[in-house]
């Protein structure tokens, strides 16, 4: 690789990390292609520092919770989704999409069976559509995502048991 381009990519990737940190995101992945054999794969990606404010809204539900309430452990999975045995995280960051198109009926609904490889949503990353397959089959359970709503990488999506 010659001094420029690697000056340039480095430029790129300072680039890639002001956009991030400028747009509040938490991962940015892309491909730089400059020839056949010639291609360089950047992931710039940086830990959120709300993450405990969110569990700690959790805990107090949790307190709360009548006698006859499940067991801890029942509870603390229905509160977080993502702790779920069932859940499909978001391999991205992006934009989900529950349809094909607007107006179209969404890939799926709560209480629809689908197999392994079906496409349960899309997310639209930097103008690219991608669908998001079912990680096995099962039965839908929860959508846990609105139509045109804003994901990071690692959230919860939908519920397949």
């Amino acid at each position: 690789m010659s001094d420029t381009k690697h000056t340039s990519d480095v430029s790129f990737i300072q680039a890639l990390a002001e956009m991030l940190r400028k747009n509040d995101l938490t991962e940015i992945e892309v491909r730089r292609e400059y020839g056949e054999d010639d291609v360089l794969d950047v992931r710039v990606a940086r830990q959120m520092q709300n993450a405990p404010a969110v569990m700690q809204a959790a805990a107090p539900a949790a307190a709360s919770a009548p006698a006859s309430a499940p067991a801890p452990d029942a509870v603390a999975v229905s509160d977080d989704p993502s702790n779920h045995p069932g859940v499909v995280p978001s391999p991205m960051v992006g934009t989900v999409y529950l349809s094909a198109e607007p107006g179209n009926p969404p890939f799926v609904v709560v209480g629809d069976k689908v197999s392994e490889g079906q496409t349960l949503l899309i997310i639209e990353a930097m103008k690219t559509m991608n669908q998001i397959p079912a990680p096995r089959g099962g039965t839908v359970k929860r959508l846990l995502v609105e139509d045109g709503s804003p994901v990071e990488f690692g959230s919860p999506l939908v519920i397949v048991e």
